[in-house]
């Protein structure tokens, strides 16, 4: 029982962690102006970004078959996370093919970035509060 609460607290520690990076690249999109800047910081903070979803799918791996019972709640978790997987892969992709001098590309980047990250916290937020009501 012990290694399942390990799990456990593993898993929701990790969470609040994958909050708090995609919070702090909230942040960042909005509050840096300079779209060389924003590139590096978010490219600094892209295999930091996978490396905690892994963690949070790995640590849920091995909590929904200690538990042996497959839930809504986890079957829910699943796609959500694996959504998140793919629209960071895409956010990273738009922003690598943008030049220096495509201003009006960069412009429309923090648009697409602002809401890519407000949708990546209101899913996990989402899956969070049903996972608390189921």
């Amino acid at each position: 029982m012990e290694l399942m609460q390990s799990a456990v607290q593993t898993h929701v520690y990790t969470i609040y962690f994958f909050l708090a990076i995609m919070l702090f690249n909230l942040y960042s999109v909005m509050r840096v102006k300079n779209f060389i800047v924003l590139a590096k910081r978010l490219r600094f903070m892209t295999p930091l970004y996978h490396l905690t979803n892994a963690i949070v799918i790995y640590t849920g791996t091995i909590v929904a078959f200690y538990a042996q019972v497959f839930s809504f709640t986890i079957a829910l978790m699943i796609p959500a996370s694996i959504f998140l997987l793919v629209i960071e892969i895409k956010r990273y992709k738009k922003m690598r093919i943008i030049k220096s001098d495509q201003i009006e590309l960069q412009n429309d980047f923090f648009v697409y970035a602002r809401k890519i990250y407000t949708i990546e916290i209101m899913v996990l937020v989402l899956v969070y509060i049903i996972s608390k009501v189921f």
